[in-house]
């Protein structure tokens, strides 16, 4: 006779399951490397967005520059890859009720805005001043400073072309059990 499980029964199944997990000897490298998708979503939607900037880089200005990929700025956004990618993550894991996917969103909302907002005006900011430094006589001790980082935000194309990055990491890397 064939035997049926309810998913309460399922749901107990797994929780004595992680239970006894935790306190075998194989719980210690589970801590080495996290079971934890959101994390891994973001840190590989970071990791694609910033491998992505030496392509865009090549086809904006036709030359290889591999120092794009640990700048900030450029197309995609890491930034907005990350978090969109910690927030669809979550919110495919937990739903989108808990508390844990609305930090998410709220984060996600104040980097993306930073990045488009703040971090790309304190970028032109800094081209503008280091086109007034040049201007300097050799003589004037400021003619001699280093040239701020002017690649700092992104634009809102940017912006979104990250979220959509991490959108597609998050919902390819979920949970299909």
């Amino acid at each position: 006779m064939d035997e049926v499980i309810t998913i309460a029964d399922a749901a107990a199944l797994r929780s004595s399951a992680a239970a006894a997990n935790s306190t075998s000897p194989s719980s210690s490298t589970s801590l080495l490397l996290p079971n934890n998708l959101p994390l891994i979503s973001a840190f590989l939607a970071c990791a694609l967005a910033q491998f992505l900037k030496v392509f865009t880089t090549w086809y904006k200005e036709r030359r290889w520059d591999s120092k794009r990929m640990v700048d900030s700025g450029g197309m995609p956004s890491s930034h907005s890859a990350t978090v969109t990618a910690l927030m669809v993550a979550i919110g495919l894991q937990e739903g989108t009720g808990g508390p844990a996917f609305a930090i998410s969103v709220v984060l996600a909302c104040i980097v993306m805005y930073d990045a488009s907002g703040v971090r790309l005006h304190a970028g032109r900011q800094a081209e503008l001043l280091n086109q007034i430094v040049c201007e300097f006589p050799p003589e004037h001790p400021l003619s001699s400073t280093r040239p701020l980082r002017e690649l700092l935000g992104h634009t809102p194309v940017q912006v979104i072309a990250g979220a959509i990055l991490g959108c597609i990491v998050g919902y390819l890397m979920r949970d299909t059990e």
